[in-house]
């Protein structure tokens, strides 16, 4: 019989969607990382399933639905007593991270951050104010609690070089509490590149992201606003294709044949939809972390227009696939350019392969995280020694926390 090497508790936010949203994808990266080590995993969350959440028992994860403030959770987690405790979300810290230390204190506590969301706040209240964004703006109340919770944990993982150099440069953090660690992805092979539809055999212009990520939203906007008139009119008969999971009505409202800006909704296949079309358009205004949707479209073999926000810290210092513009007019006219100069498109293409193959190599990356985490494990108590602001906040952050959640509960007892 193999032997089970570690015991790893994820406490999600919600149950994984690896088809809806770049989060499900990075975390459905993290499991498979960990199941191949022979890892026993267990996927726990108080949020309800939909129908689009991966089935995570075919992956050999074990799945569990807990409670928000409720004892229940102490119970549980004691009788796994996990080694690793991995949170995907600093709220999901906030909730169950005082438990954690007070049931499993001798379990490594991770933080995967997905993304800061500090910087994507500060950046959307720089734009809703009509002014650019600057860094004063990140010293938010969103930043106290985020950073509080990356001091609190051993380890956060954090997706963004340009968040790397936000949290230790701006925030003081040390680098030691902190692993960059981008979207671990297959290489991208010749026979790959070899079976992508071609230049002539793919039509129309495509957008996609889930709705409930307010940038996706405002991107669709500007699109349809400013972005896409310019095109469809230089381009007679061109289409864009709006793809998104959980729209609402007024996504839907912007549906318009006449203009050609066709909003289609959840894509049954999203990578179908993207290898089907030419050029992906991705003006995001604000946001943070690596775009799935930019990644999906190298991946796929579709060049693509986006913002500098769009493709911050995603290609390093290697050529885009495609064209960077954060000016509406120019955006437009480099998309039409994309969409019609053959060679331009092909480069671009190469571009991508390169980018995904140099920089997202799963399992020299995979192999770092593994490696990190058992170093650390073989000396828990001194590393945490070391982090001392972090006890501070644990002492202090636990008690308020505690407190305030055994009220919660009392008073929901009948």
């Amino acid at each position: 019989m193999t032997k089970i090497q570690k015991r790893l508790l994820i406490i999600g936010k919600v149950w994984p969607e690896p088809d809806s949203s770049a989060a499900g994808s990075r975390m459905m990266e993290l499991i498979h990382l960990f199941i191949e080590q022979n890892w026993e995993v267990t996927f726990a969350t108080a949020a309800a399933k939909s129908q689009f959440v991966a089935d995570l028992e075919v992956h050999g994860v074990n799945s569990v639905s807990i409670k928000l403030n409720d004892a229940s959770f102490d119970a549980f987690i004691s009788g796994l007593n996990p080694d690793i405790v991995l949170f995907d979300r600093f709220m999901t810290e906030e909730q169950f991270g005082w438990r954690v230390a007070e049931q499993c204190p001798d379990a490594l506590r991770v933080l995967d951050t997905e993304d800061l969301h500090c910087l994507r706040e500060a950046r959307h209240t720089a734009l809703k104010n009509g002014r650019e964004f600057e860094q004063t703006d990140l010293l938010n109340d969103h930043a106290k609690r985020e950073i509080a919770s990356i001091l609190r944990c051993d380890l956060s993982l954090i997706i963004s070089s340009y968040e790397m150099d936000v949290l230790k440069h701006v925030f003081r953090v040390d680098e030691s509490l902190l692993m960059h660690l981008p979207f671990m992805l297959d290489e991208i092979s010749v026979n790959v590149v070899t079976n992508w539809i071609p230049y002539d055999k793919r039509n129309h212009f495509i957008s996609i992201g889930n709705f409930l990520h307010a940038p996706n939203w405002d991107a669709v906007l500007f699109l349809k606003e400013e972005i896409w008139p310019i095109i469809h009119e230089q381009l007679t008969g061109s289409e864009l294709h709006i793809y998104g999971a959980y729209p609402t009505q007024k996504v839907e409202q912007l549906h318009n044949p006449d203009q050609g800006f066709l909003v289609k909704g959840r894509a049954e296949d999203a990578k179908e939809v993207v290898r089907n079309s030419r050029v992906l358009l991705a003006p995001l205004r604000f946001g943070a972390g690596l775009k799935g949707k930019l990644i999906e479209a190298m991946q796929c073999g579709t060049p693509c227009v986006t913002t500098e926000i769009g493709a911050e810290a995603m290609h390093g210092n290697l050529l885009w696939p495609g064209f960077i513009e954060n000016d509406p007019k120019r955006f437009a006219s480099k998309a039409v350019e994309l969409y019609s100069n053959l060679l331009k498109w092909e480069q671009a293409q190469k571009n991508g392969v390169e980018i995904i193959n140099r920089l997202y190599p799963k399992n020299e990356l995979g192999g770092k995280l593994l490696e990190r985490i058992r170093q650390i494990l073989k000396d828990l108590g001194s590393y945490r020694q070391r982090n001392f602001v972090g006890q501070i906040l644990q002492h202090h952050t636990t008690a308020s926390t505690k407190y305030m959640s055994k009220w919660i509960e009392a008073k929901n007892k009948p």
